[in-house]
Order: structure tokens, then sequence, then C-alpha cells
């Protein structure tokens, strides 16, 4: 009896954890400075059994920590799926190993504006691939199974770790060295992954309602400015001013939970808002939604909905870069 054909996977590397090798097998610190990163060809080198989940197909890219990630970059990566399915149409689905610091956010961008059938997933790992107890082998061949099960057409992007799948828009790292340091929140994942197959207990709600992708964009695309502003107790206006002078067309309020500053920062945010500046009302705090209340409809400022700030910060680059109104915006943030 002849073993079921493998499914034909697209492995695009940026870098990051899952492709660092330690100076050491118990360095989980210092290596981001000391060690180094490996080519994606590297990576199947020092792992061989990724082939026997996948018919690979290696696409290098970069091999960086993902805090050296920026907008650039997922402008590249946009155009570099979008052209492997054009031109390799039998891939089944794409995997992209990438560090933890910033793969929620290159995943919620790639979600906005990807237009490809085929799943995709981002994954990642908190532990050196030479280091003891390492995450990297295990986290890469649990995307390799999601990416290239049928399941997962539709779903929209995705991120794979700890044998646990998250969409791009709910996903969020919540610890800094832990293995299990990904979740959901309240919405909690969207399957698990198991020994024996791939299980998925829900789909993304925001999902199903994104029909077709808001955002198309190019290597050519424009990426407006956006500043997220923290709040702090007695907050002035300092950093309203600054992100102003840099020339940012947007600003991120990632206030006081429901969505408040000091005096001092929400009249500044005000003249801002009034000259011109879009301000998205959002909070520090892990969950929980910013409603649009009056005093936001009447300042003209958009609320984030359950959206951390920079997950708005990326909405909001994207709806200014498609010169949305006040209005057009608002709805982009109720609606994905």
């Amino acid at each position: 009896m002849s073993s079921p054909k493998k499914p034909r996977i697209a492995l695009i590397g940026t870098g990051g954890t899952i492709s660092s090798i330690s100076l050491t097998e118990t360095d989980y610190v210092d290596y981001p400075e000391t060690g180094r990163k490996l080519s994606v060809e590297e990576v199947i080198t020092q792992v061989p059994i990724l082939a026997e989940f996948a018919d690979l197909v290696t696409i290098p890219f970069k091999e960086v920590g993902s805090s050296a990630i920026g907008p650039d970059d997922w402008l590249c990566l946009v155009t570099i799926i979008e052209n492997t399915i054009a031109a390799d149409p039998s891939i089944d689905g794409l995997v992209i190993l990438h560090g933890t610091a910033t793969i929620e956010e290159t995943a919620w961008f790639l979600s906005l504006t990807l237009v490809v059938p085929q799943p995709v997933v981002l994954v990642g790992a908190q532990r050196p691939l030479n280091t003891i107890g390492s995450d990297a082998q295990s986290n890469a061949i649990a995307a390799l199974r999601v990416a290239g099960d049928p399941q997962s057409i539709g779903r929209g992007v995705m991120v794979v770790l700890n044998d646990e799948i998250h969409h791009a828009r709910e996903v969020a790292k919540g610890s800094t060295y832990r293995l299990h340091a990904f979740n959901s929140g309240a919405f909690g994942p969207l399957g698990v992954i198991d020994p024996d197959r791939v299980i998925y207990s829900r789909r993304s709600e925001r999902q199903e309602m994104k029909t077709r992708v808001a955002f198309r964009v190019t290597m050519e695309t424009q990426l407006p400015r956006v500043d997220i502003l923290y709040a702090s107790a007695g907050m002035d206006d300092t950093f309203v001013k600054a992100s102003l002078a840099a020339g940012a067309k947007g600003i991120i309020s990632a206030g006081f939970a429901p969505g408040l500053q000091s005096p001092i920062e929400r009249a500044a945010l005000v003249q801002a808002s009034r000259g011109g500046t879009i301000v998205v009302q959002s909070t520090r705090v892990g969950s929980g939604r910013v409603s649009r209340r009056l005093w936001l409809t009447r300042e003209g400022w958009i609320a984030s909905d359950d959206l951390t700030p920079h997950k708005a910060r990326i909405l909001l680059m994207l709806a200014l870069a498609c010169n949305g109104s006040p209005e057009q915006i608002q709805h982009y943030f109720n609606t994905y």
C-alpha cells in the first residue's frame, strides 16, 4: 500500500529564534547577540525530518531577529507569497519561519493584505534550535501539518506555536521566556495539533466576515507613519508634539482602560485631531473593547474595538494608505 502524498509547502525563512543557533546548549538569553541565524536551507539541513512532512519549496528572505522586521518587509512578503503562488499553483500552503517578537504583527498585516487561497502559517520558537528543550523542531513540524491540512483552507493567516493554532487577529505574545507564550485571549485558539491529526474547534467570526481582502498593496505602497503613545499617570504633551513633529499621520492612543488619557495628553490629542491627524483610541490593557462612546464620536476619534495598540497601528496605516475617511476607518475597525 502506497503512503499518502505529501503536501507541497513553500517554506519562507525570515530568521528569528526558530532559525537561531546558540553558542551553548543552555543559552536561552544571549543568543540574539552572540549566536547566528540560519538560512531556510540550513534549517532543513539541521532538521531533516521536516522533509518527511511535506514536499518543501524553500524561499530565502532574511536571517534576522524579528525586531528587525518592519513594514517594508511586510510589503516584500506579500509580493513574494503572491508571486510564488502565481508561479506554482500546485503549492498547498505556506509556512513562514519568524521570530516571536513581532510575529503577531507580521501575521496581522498579511491577514489584511494577502489574496491567496492557500493557508499561510507563521511559526516561531521560544528557544534556539540547538538548545536543550528547544521547541523549534516541534513547532516547525506542527506548522507544516497545519499548512498542509485541507481543513486549513479559508481560515486566513494563522500562527502556530506549542501545538496551538491561533488566528492572526487574535493572537498575542504573553510571556518573555515561557514555551506556552502565545494565547488568543478570551477567544482561545482556533484548534490544536495532536499527534494523530489537526483539530479545529472554531472559526474566527471576523475572518468569516472578510469575504475579500480590504487592502491591496504592492512594493510601491507608501505606508504612512503611525505612532503609538502609551498612557501613564501624569503624562504631558511631550510625546504628542514629538509624534506630530516626526510627521505622523495617525496616532494610536494606548490609553488607560477603557480608553482614557491624562488631561494634558488628551488636550494635545484633541488639538492634533482637529488639525487633521487621525487618532485611534485603544487601551494599554491586554483585553477588552474600546467602544465609540459619545466623546469619541464628537471629536471624530476612532475606537479600536478590541485590537491591541500595535495591531491597531497596522490597520490604521493601511486605512490611511487608502485615503480612508474617518467614517470609513471606523468601519474597518468595526469589521476587521
